[in-house]
């Protein structure tokens, strides 16, 4: 097995979730320390994940004070940083006719602001080793809104714009800022949501993560302020 990820320390936000804990699974089989980040109180971890991740909860990555906090405190516990992988995130449908302002405020304070404040708080960090890693989930919505979709898909075209900007603004200090564009996830959330649909067409979480490691490793320096989309077969 490829080990240039063995012993390097990842931080995921949104860790908790069914996409983060699975992304986070595969991380630690690839030999990394995952320490995932929830807002939730952190969940038991079992001792199947490989590597042992470590969980911090109560974590609120709207706020860039808590956030900076987690951050120092991962670095206090490694004293490194290598990646981070910025999955925390949230979902609303909403026509625009009959909605309210307040849901396109929320899907920036989920989607987009947690992704610019773990950034922010993990950039310091990623800059002393010179080949730090930032992977974000965006949306394949993000290309083209639809039917309900206008706070999500406007949030998650943020999510891609900010990648493309910190790429840029990184790119001299060898850091990758780079972000997935998932179609339909397969969780159990997304099933119960649309039990008519055909599951096995969707994206699988274990299959991001393995995409995510690609990303985090020696092989893809080449590759920053990329959108790659990840749409299975559907």
């Amino acid at each position: 097995m490829d080990n240039s990820l063995n012993g390097k320390v990842v931080a995921v936000t949104g860790g908790f979730g069914a996409l983060g804990s699975a992304v986070g699974k595969v991380l630690a089989t690839r030999g990394m320390q995952v320490v995932l980040l929830g807002r939730e109180a952190a969940p038991h971890l079992s001792e199947e994940s490989g590597n042992n991740p470590i969980a911090i909860g109560g974590v609120d990555l709207a706020s860039p004070a808590q956030t900076r906090q987690a951050f120092a405190e991962i670095k206090t516990r490694f004293g490194r940083l290598d990646a981070l992988v910025n999955i925390a995130g949230g979902f609303r449908w909403e026509l625009i006719a009959g909605g309210s302002a307040d849901t396109w405020d929320l899907m920036y304070q989920m989607n987009v602001k947690t992704v610019l404040t773990a950034s922010e708080a993990a950039i310091p960090f990623l800059l002393e080793n010179g080949a730090g890693r930032i992977v974000n989930i965006s949306a394949m919505a993000a290309l083209k809104g639809g039917l309900g979709m206008g706070a999500y898909s406007a949030s998650k075209a943020g999510v891609a714009r900010l990648t493309e900007a910190l790429a840029e603004e990184l790119k001299q200090n060898g850091v990758t800022v780079n972000a997935i564009l998932p179609s339909t996830i397969d969780t159990a959330r997304n099933r119960a949501d649309m039990p008519d649909a055909d599951f096995t067409q969707w994206v699988k979480p274990e299959q991001i993560g393995s995409i995510i490691a690609f990303l985090l490793s020696p092989d893809a320096e080449a590759i920053t302020g990329a959108l790659l989309p990840v749409t299975g077969r559907g």
